[in-house]
């Protein structure tokens, strides 16, 4: 019998990866909050984009709206949940499927930051999962329409990364890594926590950046300032995760240990750290191609993740001393452009002094 399948929050990420199960043959539900997405799937099903015409596809799809969720309670149990919305919906969400759950089921977090606390706090650590996407750049531009914006990772790079709390490798964990195969590269690790936090550093590196100036892909090194804040905000994120015991994977294809020595103001890191950067910047072809999540909620209008990205550095730094200005600066300009005190524009790199 097929596993059952539930997406909750079928939005960027969560819709690629249940379009994309869907098409496959798993048995999926979507379960999203915007009544306009959930209507266009229903009637037009999902359409699924890429870079190259062979990853365009219409895949037909069962979307239901929060609210309707509870037929779910008529039907056969959920086994596996993905739970894919913003970090600030994470209980609600995980409240919501609980009650549906198998017995045996469990919730997978794929999300940004690191909510599997969160989630094991409301359904207990037997039954979550964690799962990174790492450098997937995927958007949901209008309803029932989400496009990928950077080439398939396959072989050369694995986009998702599948881990149990406890750091086993389970038959659980490897059945999902094997589902997730339909969207793109995808294994099983003992490192889910390095994992995440070693997410956690690139996007605190760059998507604030993003939201703030308005710039997309790979423009932002480009930029001297842009380019040396997000070394800055790289570096502390790094220090602070090997400080609580991560052993964290390569960012971005860069050794962890440079930025750490950057984070430490190591003699020499900084320059070398910015001479990769920028160097990788202008051989890019990629530049200005993809709107990252964070830039996407400014352009929308809604709340962005920055107090679970950079505000979780900063967090998680003050409970061993380490002091994080950079990422504490960056929360404050986000949120300012968040509230319309700000429009996003390359200048606010310069508004505070940590920044600057």
């Amino acid at each position: 019998m097929r596993k059952r399948i539930a997406i909750v929050g079928a939005g960027a990420v969560g819709g690629h990866v249940g379009g994309h199960l869907a098409r496959t043959g798993h048995d999926v539900t979507l379960i999203d909050p915007w009544a306009a997405h959930v209507d266009y799937m229903k009637q037009h099903g999902l359409e699924l984009s890429g870079v190259t015409e062979e990853e365009r596809y219409t895949v037909p799809v069962r979307a239901l709206h929060v609210t309707e969720a509870e037929m779910l309670s008529r039907e056969r149990p959920i086994d596996i949940a993905f739970v894919c919305m913003k970090s600030y919906d994470t209980e609600w969400a995980t409240m919501l499927i609980r009650q549906y759950l198998a017995p045996d089921g469990f919730v997978v977090s794929l999300q940004n930051a690191i909510n599997e606390e969160a989630i094991a706090a409301i359904v207990g650590w037997g039954k979550t999962v964690g799962c990174i996407a790492s450098m997937i750049a995927v958007e949901l531009y209008e309803p029932g329409h989400i496009r990928r914006n950077v080439p398939l990772g396959g072989e050369e790079h694995i986009v998702f990364r599948v881990g149990e709390p406890h750091g086993r490798i389970t038959p659980r964990i490897e059945e999902v890594a094997e589902m997730l195969t339909a969207a793109d590269s995808s294994k099983a690790t003992s490192n889910l926590w390095g994992e995440r936090w070693s997410k956690l550093v690139a996007n605190s590196m760059r998507n604030g950046l993003y939201a703030v100036t308005g710039h997309m892909g790979g423009d932002i090194d480009v930029h001297d300032a842009a380019r040396r804040t997000a070394a800055r905000l790289a570096g502390e994120a790094v220090v602070v995760g090997l400080a609580h015991g991560y052993v964290l994977e390569e960012i971005y294809h860069i050794e962890p240990e440079l930025l750490a020595d950057v984070g430490h103001g190591k003699d020499g890191a900084f320059e070398r750290l910015d001479e990769i950067l920028l160097s990788r910047a202008r051989r890019s072809n990629r530049a200005g191609t993809h709107r990252p999540s964070m830039a996407q909620d400014i352009a929308k209008g809604r709340r962005t993740e920055i107090e679970y990205l950079n505000g979780f550095v900063c967090r998680k730094g003050a409970e061993l001393g380490l002091a994080t200005p950079t990422n504490a600066a960056m929360v404050e300009l986000v949120k300012r452009v968040e509230r319309g005190e700000l429009t996003p524009g390359m200048a606010n790199v310069d508004k505070t002094g940590a920044l600057s």
